[in-house]
């Protein structure tokens, strides 16, 4: 127990350090291997089939191919036969593929329901090819309507800001971290995953700059401001392990000592809004936050562009729907009201 405390270990055990034992002992014979259940009832059994072609023919991975099964569950689930002893896909039509899609994607989010039609049209090709349906549905499957810029993009308030910063407890080794962390979220409109890319070289003290690798890979350079420098200073002097695995920037607190993950950076901006009794927020609101606080403060929009590093200007264009200020220059009186 002391040697693992030395090696920055707080738990007695993680699952994850007992796969590579159980992996090794299979191979030996000594632990049996995992009991695979097999699957019961038509639906389990197509889903199989089509899960293995995923696999094997497509080339998804595991997890991919898991979230294709979950959104076609329901739309075989429906095509039962009445003795529940198969599936009736013979009468399939478009139809019924797209009652299925009406009926379903408007109780999802946007995001669910186009995973759902993505699937769907795959599994759609797959029994085409394997030859349990007559003719080609894919093309039935309709899209979900998204239109650019119908949002609204919600920043929080300055009050809001600071009671989320507040809510870190600095004298922690944790506090100190989570501080710097969404003190870099607030003031540089940064994405989870490119604060969980930043390595301790990106940080160059002496010219006040910081490189950000960006989505396609690019490295861009950002000023440094002084309380997100002096954030970082205050955990790197007082907070980030020696013991650290890596030269990541942000470490987990709890062993393994490496790299934070975007969804572990998301959870800690969870976990400090339900602190600070803000609900649910997670890191892409404080990138919306950055540019509505750019913008209150007189930031023209191709400055936020330049900021949040957009390659396209239509996508900064959605902030010039929170400067209200300006819109009630442009704004056209109602007709028939008094001036």
């Amino acid at each position: 127990m002391i040697s693992r405390r030395a090696a920055g270990y707080s738990t007695h055990v993680a699952d994850t350090s007992l796969r590579p034992v159980l992996i090794y002992l299979r191979g030996l014979g000594v632990v049996p291997a995992p009991v695979v259940c097999a699957p019961d009832g038509p639906v389990e059994v197509a889903l199989a089939r089509y899960r293995r072609y995923l696999l094997v023919e497509r080339g998804l991975n595991v997890v991919t191919a898991r979230v294709y099964v979950n959104a076609v569950r329901p739309f075989l689930a429906g095509r039962v036969s009445r003795d529940g002893l198969g599936l009736d896909l013979g009468c399939l039509g478009a139809a019924d593929v797209t009652a299925f899609v009406v009926a379903r994607c408007p109780t999802q989010p946007r995001g669910a329901a186009k995973q759902t039609v993505t699937a769907l049209r795959s599994l759609l090709g797959y029994l085409h090819v394997e030859g349990e349906i007559g003719r080609p549905l894919a093309a039935a499957v309709p899209s979900v309507a998204g239109w650019r810029l119908a949002g609204l993009p919600k920043g929080l308030e300055p009050d809001q800001v600071q009671s989320l910063l507040a809510s870190c407890d600095r004298g922690s080794t944790n506090g100190r971290r989570d501080f710097a962390i969404l003190t870099m979220l607030v003031r540089l409109g940064l994405r989870a995953g490119e604060v969980a890319a930043l390595a301790l070289e990106d940080v160059d003290w002496r010219s006040g700059e910081i490189t950000v690798r960006g989505k396609g890979d690019r490295s861009e350079r950002l000023p440094l401001p002084a309380d997100v420098g002096e954030a970082i200073s205050a955990y790197l002097q007082d907070g980030r392990p020696n013991s650290a695995q890596d030269r990541a920037l942000f470490v987990r607190v709890k062993a393994p000592l490496g790299a934070l993950s975007s969804t572990g950076i998301t959870g800690i901006v969870l976990h400090a809004a339900r602190r600070a009794g803000l609900g649910e927020i997670r890191a892409h609101r404080l990138r919306h936050t950055a540019a509505t606080q750019m913008l209150r403060a007189g930031g023209s929009l191709p400055e936020i562009g330049q900021l949040l590093r957009h390659r396209h200007v239509l996508t900064t264009a959605i902030y010039a729907k929170a400067d209200r200020e300006a819109l009630r220059e442009i704004a056209r009186p109602w007709p028939g009201a008094r001036a």
